[in-house]
């Protein structure tokens, strides 16, 4: 048979006969409404209790919904003073083409051109 909450089909027989001897054939649709009322009742106290809930947190989630706004504010005003303050800084040497272009033209006549000729080999300056 068929178990329902842990209860299988025998033992609901059982109960049934035991609340039809408790009861009488008579009272059993009297003691049903009572049942259902309580359900009725108890659902509405249960919905009472979660709406007063809603209500009285809502105070609390308006305060947190704010103070998120007002950190990603921050966070993004942080974000920019940064990149903003990095911006001039170049630490892996990227500059653009440009800018090398005009800091050429700026060098000191002093210091030689490279060679177009490719790299020079140890054993060149060896030899001279």
């Amino acid at each position: 048979m068929d178990t329902i909450l842990f209860i299988s089909g025998g033992e609901i027989i059982i109960v049934v006969l035991v609340v039809l001897l408790l009861f009488g054939a008579k009272s059993i649709p009297d003691v049903a409404r009572m049942l259902g009322k309580g359900m009725n009742e108890f659902r509405r106290a249960s919905d009472e209790i979660k709406r007063e809930f809603r209500e009285n947190t809502s105070d609390i989630t308006d305060v947190v919904e704010e103070t998120k706004k007002e950190l990603n504010q921050e966070v993004k005003e942080v974000n920019k003073s940064i990149e903003e303050e990095t911006r001039d800084i170049d630490s892996y040497h990227l500059e653009s083409k440009e800018e090398t272009e005009n800091k050429d033209s700026k060098q000191d006549t002093d210091v030689p051109p490279l060679s177009k000729d490719g790299p020079v080999s140890r054993e060149d300056s060896i030899d001279s």
